[in-house]
């Protein structure tokens, strides 16, 4: 271990005491926080004050986890800190406040940059600042786009092929909507990115690629990305539909929100344009009567929409995991053999260590299913008629992972619940 990383996990290992020594200064606790962050593949940090301090939390594999606090002396400037490096307004504390972070620890010093780049292989980290008013301070969340570097291709998705190789066809159509559903932190956006980039590679110049985005998450080679500002009457919908002006082939808009969005998406559908897009949606099938619920008319969901893919991420189990015989039986589930989390030092403690992506591909071609949508079905026909057409649920591929050893019980009705009735 070199010099500089010992002395950037010396400030780490500060942070974790909840050193409030006035020598060590809210930089150097930013810096040893945002990067030991990294260093554990957090996705968020969570900064949350109470009356004496702040509670330190980062969300690893997905699940909220309690770190370290921050004494009161200079708690507030560790927020300070982070607004300053978002670009944000210090003095305004009573509203709340959304920055981007990049290439932003050790500003200052050279060393820090040293640090970063041997903790992380992608140095050039996309970090994003919320703030928020609370009853005794500012709440701060800093989202980690740690994977940015690391998820870039289709192949890097960890897709079954069957999924993958669908996904790699429709990127080649002339105009259709392709969605990627799932609730919020199901790494949609991830998914959505690596498509564009692989239609970026794959069209070489020769096609027209744009996207619509709240915020701009990571800059991408070959696409004009723009972003949305609702402050000054910019949304989704005004910019979508000035988008279509500017000689576009394929479109990525971040998130289908309201009516009014939607129903331009499948407009530039409809006229010869491919749409990527995400929409918060429990299944394949839910995302459909969703759409059709905002008021979107069948006919353009039957004739606009390309496939859906709804995805979820479970935690992964570490190598530490043992066998397990009676875990099945007591959460009720039909699986014969499973793993167990144990915890280990690689993994923390938890059980687990990275995580698995589940998805259910839903292709909008099965005559029953087109019929099915036109006559607005419900969410459970739907499903039915796509997996008697071949669509794997993600609750079966989550039956699998579980026989397969790659998760476990707990960890699949943490995702998925218990209340629906799985087919």
């Amino acid at each position: 271990m070199s010099d500089e990383l010992a002395a950037q996990y010396e400030r780490a290992l500060a942070v974790r005491r909840g050193d409030s020594r006035t020598e060590v200064s809210a930089v150097e606790i930013v810096d040893a926080l945002l990067t030991s962050a990294q260093a554990a593949r957090a996705s968020d940090i969570h900064l949350v004050p109470d009356e004496t301090g702040l509670n330190v939390l980062w969300r690893l594999d997905g699940v909220l986890q309690p770190v370290t606090r921050i004494g009161k002396p200079i708690s507030s400037n560790v927020a300070a800190r982070l607004k300053v490096l978002a670009e944000l307004l210090t003095y305004r504390t009573e509203v709340p406040q959304e920055g981007r972070l990049r290439n932003v620890l050790g500003v200052g010093k050279r060393d820090a940059a040293n640090v970063a780049a041997a903790i992380w292989s992608d140095a050039d980290v996309e970090m994003r600042l919320s703030t928020f008013p609370t009853l005794h301070g500012e709440k701060a969340v800093v989202r980690l786009f740690v994977g940015s570097g690391t998820f870039r291709k289709l192949d890097d998705l960890g897709l079954p092929a069957e999924i993958r190789s669908g996904v790699s066809d429709l990127l080649l159509e002339g105009g259709g909507v392709f969605l990627v559903c799932g609730p919020a932190g199901s790494g949609k956006t991830t998914t959505i990115y690596a498509c564009l980039r692989e239609v970026a590679d794959k069209s070489a110049g020769q096609r027209s690629l744009v996207s619509l985005e709240d915020p701009i998450e990571a800059a991408l080679t070959g696409v004009a990305q723009s972003q949305v500002n609702p402050a000054a009457g910019f949304d989704y919908a005004t910019g979508l539909k000035s988008l279509m002006r500017q000689d576009p082939e394929v479109i990525l808009v971040g998130e289908i929100r309201d009516r009014e969005t939607a129903e331009t998406v499948f407009q530039a559908a409809l006229t010869g344009h491919l749409v990527l897009t995400t929409f918060h949606a429990g299944s394949a099938a839910e995302a459909i009567c969703r759409l059709s619920d905002m008021g979107i008319e069948p006919y353009l969901l039957r004739s606009g929409l390309l496939a859906i893919l709804s995805q979820r991420l479970l935690r992964r189990l570490c190598d530490c995991s043992t066998e397990s015989t009676n875990e099945t039986d007591r959460l009720g589930l039909d699986v014969t053999t499973c793993r167990v989390p144990t915890g280990c030092e690689r993994c923390r403690g938890t059980g687990y260590f990275g995580r698995l992506l589940l998805a259910e591909f839903l292709r909008n071609e099965a005559t029953e299913l087109g019929r099915a949508i036109l006559s607005r079905s419900d969410a459970d026909d739907l499903e039915q008629l796509a997996v008697q057409a071949g669509m794997k649920t993600r609750w079966q591929s989550g039956l699998g992972a579980v026989s397969a050893g790659q998760t476990s019980p707990a960890e699949l009705i943490r995702v998925f619940g218990r209340t629906r009735n799985h087919l």
